[in-house]
């Protein structure tokens, strides 16, 4: 067996998910290359790309949605036993099993609920090469340091990378903490590296960075699968006990960068600890879970061409289902049976869902409720970040795009500026940046097929002011 380690990120057609896919032979050669299939759902056909090489005995690879701009999405494991190949990408809920005989591999694609049978054969086509300006290249000319802390609570070791500025020190530091799903160190998606373009710009400024693998992915220890923001709290608490353990550190100047879910954690983590000295929240969200993921789909469905009706009945049905599980009391057995009988009068009322099998019924609301059932889901739907933010009194910096589709810019700043003023905070600013996305990239509507087509990694104008921000403090 053959295996490459776990690399990362969040956002394929979805949150924080793993792809599997199984290709079959056991010869790197037949196995190397790109494989392309057509994913065809509601008349619409997604080509999907697996791009597989292999060297000194190693495999790994990237994923491409060309239909959706999407680029170089790093493949997180590469398993080869027999005629099988499994691989996974922390990024998608998405899996596809079958077997290559010869140039074809037949198989089906799932994705939740959802499943399809989906051909892919050896691609001729080349692959595009993704370009990434502002992506770091060594030689660096700032120390970087692979460095591994121990989080007593988890009884698990994380493992990631300090930048420090040239010179002695001590030097202000900023933990960066990850969006939702499994990220490496570097919150790498579709081609990006964000976390790397903020280490390297901070370090060139004079602030150090510490970044690390998300638990359970890339080299850090854990169960990703299990865990909810509350656990990452205690993850970058481990973090922060770390650094006060450096010389080079500036103890009184050790401050937290949260990017989406990133910044909810980043509040629960100060409001653990008395030593935060401040927290820059990337598209952090100040509205409870099920209101922003609510929000959130009206607009991607908006930007995908959604009508209003269609926009209507998801949001009806996703609100119910969310209300259930916000206002349940019982076991999850009780909430998950809650779940079903809603389901099964909804298929009712949907006619393209009403008129399937009834295994295909069956599989679709098991996949719903799975997913709905995940600890993560259930802790960040019931979740109200303005509470840990009431009582936050360090300096914040909060910022947004105003083309943001995953957190809506008014919304969350206004529910920041809400909760901190409460909590008396007279040391925070909010900003939203215009033509900007959830990626803090210059784009043109905010949707998500731009995130890989986008060339920019980060907006200067936003590098530059989060710095800017940590050094006058």
């Amino acid at each position: 067996m053959k295996k490459i380690k776990r690399l990362s990120k969040n956002t394929f057609l979805g949150l924080g998910c793993v792809l599997f896919l199984f290709l079959g032979s056991i010869n790197a050669q037949n196995i190397e290359g790109s494989w392309e299939g057509k994913l065809k759902v509601q008349g619409i056909e997604l080509r999907i790309v697996f791009n597989l090489n292999e060297a000194d005995g190693v495999f790994e690879g990237t994923m491409d949605s060309p239909d959706q701009n999407a680029f170089g999405i790093p493949l997180s494991e590469v398993l080869v036993k027999g005629d099988s190949v499994t691989i996974k990408v922390n990024q998608a809920g998405i899996s596809f099993s079958g077997k290559v005989e010869g140039p074809n591999c037949i198989g089906t694609f799932k994705q939740g609920a959802f499943e399809v049978e989906m051909p892919l054969t050896k691609s001729t086509s080349e692959v595009k090469k993704l370009n990434r300006p502002q992506e770091p290249q060594p030689p660096f000319d700032y120390p970087i340091e692979e460095v591994q802390f121990y989080n007593k609570s988890a009884d698990i070791t994380l493992a990631g990378t300090l930048t420090l500025p040239n010179g002695d020190g001590p030097f202000p530091v900023a933990v960066l903490i990850s969006g939702s799903g499994a990220q490496d160190r570097n919150e790498e998606i579709f081609g990006h590296k964000p976390f790397m373009v903020i280490a390297d710009d901070f370090a060139k400024k004079g602030i150090a960075v510490l970044r690390f693998d998300d638990r359970g992915t890339a080299e850090s220890e854990g169960n990703h699968a299990i865990a909810t923001s509350a656990d990452f709290a205690t993850d970058v608490s481990a973090a922060v006990d770390y650094l006060k353990g450096r010389k080079e550190i500036d103890m009184d100047k050790i401050g937290l960068v949260g990017h989406s879910e990133g910044g909810v954690i980043a509040p629960m983590v100060q409001n653990m600890r008395d030593d935060i000295a401040f927290m820059i929240l990337m598209a952090g969200s100040g509205v409870p879970g099920h209101e922003l993921l609510l929000e959130q789909q009206r607009l991607i469905g908006l930007a995908n061409g959604m009508i209003e009706s269609q926009l209507e009945e998801s949001a009806k049905v996703n609100s119910a289902l969310f209300e259930i599980i916000v206002n349940s009391t019982g076991s999850l057995e009780e909430t998950s049976e809650e779940l079903r009988k809603y389901l099964e009068e909804s298929l009712k009322d949907n006619p393209s869902l009403s008129s399937a099998a009834p295994e295909e019924q069956k599989s679709y609301i098991s996949g719903v409720i799975r997913g709905l059932n995940s600890p993560w889901m259930q802790y960040f739907l019931k979740y109200d970040p303005s509470k840990a933010l009431e009582k936050t009194t360090c300096p914040v910096l909060a910022i947004n795009g105003d083309l943001d589709l995953q957190v809506p810019a008014k919304m969350n700043l206004e529910a920041i500026s809400q909760a901190l003023d409460i909590a008396g905070n007279k040391q925070y600013e909010t900003v939203e940046f215009p033509k900007l996305n959830h990626l803090f990239q210059e784009c043109e509507t905010g949707a998500l097929s731009e995130y890989g087509k986008i060339e920019q990694t980060i907006a200067p104008i936003v590098l530059d002011r989060m710095s800017a921000w940590i050094l006058k403090l």
